[in-house]
């Protein structure tokens, strides 16, 4: 997938950046509405990620000026204002999806694939089960209770969603900047280790079990699929 990404602050940008081209996706940056436009006009994108306060032109108006022009590309806008009518009336300009600032790095990834399979004409239903289990390791995601080997571990809050983020997608890789987002809502990289650090507690109270975790040097972590030897 293709995806223009239109954000004025430098590092939200490279973090976004980062996130999105960790799942395989080809990803461009615009700095500014008139940037954007440029783009547009010179390439094909499968999703546009344009936030609404920019520098000069605003994202309403990049996205007026693109339906002006006939352009279909589904728009997804981001922003940090929680005005129900600035949401409404960007919706009313053009953009097929709204998602509020701060956000949930999945619900980023979810919105975007769905924008694309919409306009591809098709939809997709996916349900996921309570009990997720890969190897020795299972988690309830409704009692948020944790075993290995049969055996009840105790996590943490942080460590209970760092493991269902793995447990329910054996075999992706996830980089440091989308289990931050994903399990503490950052969206700028505080420049820490706090991702290792809470993954190697939670290797550390999974026992044998936690060697399902592992580390793919230079991309982030993954949980070993089944049949993965």
């Amino acid at each position: 997938m293709n995806i223009l990404l239109v954000e004025d602050e430098a590092r939200v940008a490279d973090f976004i950046h980062r996130g999105l081209k960790s799942e395989g996706w080809l990803v461009s940056v615009a700095p500014d509405g008139e940037t954007a436009l440029v783009m547009v006009a010179e390439a094909d994108f499968d999703v546009i990620v344009l936030d609404l306060m920019l520098p000069g032109i605003s994202g309403q108006d990049v996205c007026r000026r693109l339906r002006a022009k006939g352009n279909c590309t589904p728009i997804l806008m981001l922003t940090a204002l929680a005005d129900v009518d600035e949401r409404v009336a960007g919706l009313r300009l053009g953009a097929d999806d709204y998602l509020p600032k701060p956000f949930d790095f999945d619900e980023l990834i979810a919105r975007i694939e769905a924008l694309a399979r919409r306009a591809a004409g098709y939809h997709r239903n996916t349900a996921g089960e309570h009990l997720l289990r890969v190897g020795a390791l299972s988690f309830d995601t409704r009692s948020l209770k944790a075993a290995s080997a049969g055996k009840p571990v105790d996590l943490t809050p942080k460590e209970r969603e760092i493991l269902k983020l793995f447990l329910s997608n054996p075999g992706k890789i996830f980089s440091r900047e989308r289990i931050l987002s994903t399990v503490w809502s950052v969206y700028e990289d505080p420049q820490t280790n706090v991702v290792d650090v809470y993954i190697g507690r939670l290797r550390k109270k999974l026992g044998d079990g936690g060697e399902v975790i592992e580390t793919v040097r230079g991309a982030g972590y993954r949980c070993r699929a089944p049949d993965r030897d």
